[in-house]
């Protein structure tokens, strides 16, 4: 049986591509505004909160590990955070690489890493869209065996520091994906997948995504009505099923044409009755003809 979540990770190439340790206390804030960029934190003392997007804050502790697949606007703050009118002073480096928010006289009341990550996938902002907007994990006992692992390699000076670290980093990324099936906050596969019946129909789209589905055998596959199915897949993974077994179609297409398939071996693979029709819906989609793609791939 395939397992949706892994072909989406496995497309996404996830990669750890910057990291910092940043320690807090008294009164703190830290705002970022970043083009898109996957933005992780591994709270490794301590408590903060998270705001995204001027949603309401998330609070953080000790252990929880937070990816936002996509980050635009975000705030990270002391519990007690400073007025909103307050300046957010900038963070001070410290000798041995990490930063200091908030007063730096006496011990740290927090302790984050924090950092980016990169999807290396060409295809990452398709299948980032299949994606919730927050993942948010507490209480998994390999993902705190693996933040427990991340800290103590963070604080030491050990050869090879940065490289163990990046590995332990990417581990930790797909452990969050996978774990975040049965947390997610938002829309998006990882919650379509904690649906028992929603997982099923989930399963065959990527197991048989050739086959020309229509919502009435989707919902057959879930055992619920046409119209149940339809609202509960909407509501829980953000798209209709059509949409979402578009998205993946393009995405297994852009894979293959790179594998140096020809347009009509992939129309057919993905589902399109002729070379042509694929090309209208790749070029709708992409924004270029699969020819072109293929030729810049």
């Amino acid at each position: 049986m395939i397992d949706p979540l892994a072909e989406v990770v496995t497309l996404l190439q996830p990669r750890a591509r910057y990291s910092k340790v940043v320690s807090g206390a008294g009164a703190w804030r830290v705002r970022r505004s970043h083009a898109g960029q996957p933005f992780y934190c591994v709270v490794l003392e301590g408590v903060s909160q998270l705001t995204v997007g001027g949603q309401e804050p998330l609070p953080l502790r000790q252990g929880d590990f937070v990816l936002i697949p996509e980050s635009h606007e975000f705030a990270m703050t002391s519990l007690q955070p400073p007025p909103d009118t307050a300046a957010d002073a900038p963070p001070l480096a410290l000798a041995d690489g990490a930063f200091r928010l908030g007063t730096d006289e006496g011990p740290a009341e927090t302790v984050l890493l924090v950092g980016h990550c990169a999807f290396d996938s060409p295809d990452a902002a398709l299948l980032v869209s299949l994606l919730p907007q927050l993942i948010h994990i507490r209480g998994e006992q390999r993902l705190a065996t693996l933040v427990q692992l991340v800290r103590d390699e963070s604080r030491a000076q050990r050869p090879g520091r940065e490289l163990v670290l990046s590995h332990l980093l990417e581990v930790l990324l797909i452990e969050a994906l996978r774990s975040g099936a049965g947390t997610a906050a938002s829309p998006g596969l990882l919650r379509g997948l904690a649906d028992e019946r929603l997982a099923l129909a989930l399963r065959r789209m990527h197991e048989d995504s050739a086959r020309p589905w229509t919502v009435a055998q989707l919902a057959s596959e879930a055992a619920l009505s046409r119209s149940a199915f339809f609202e509960r897949f909407s509501s829980a993974v953000g798209v209709a099923p059509m949409a979402y077994l578009l998205r993946w179609r393009m995405a297994r297409a852009k894979l293959l044409l790179r594998q140096c398939g020809t347009v009509a071996e992939v129309a057919q693979q993905v589902g399109y009755g002729s070379a042509s029709a694929f090309s209208v819906a790749f070029t709708r989609h992409v924004g270029v003809p699969p020819t072109r793609y293929l030729a810049h791939a």
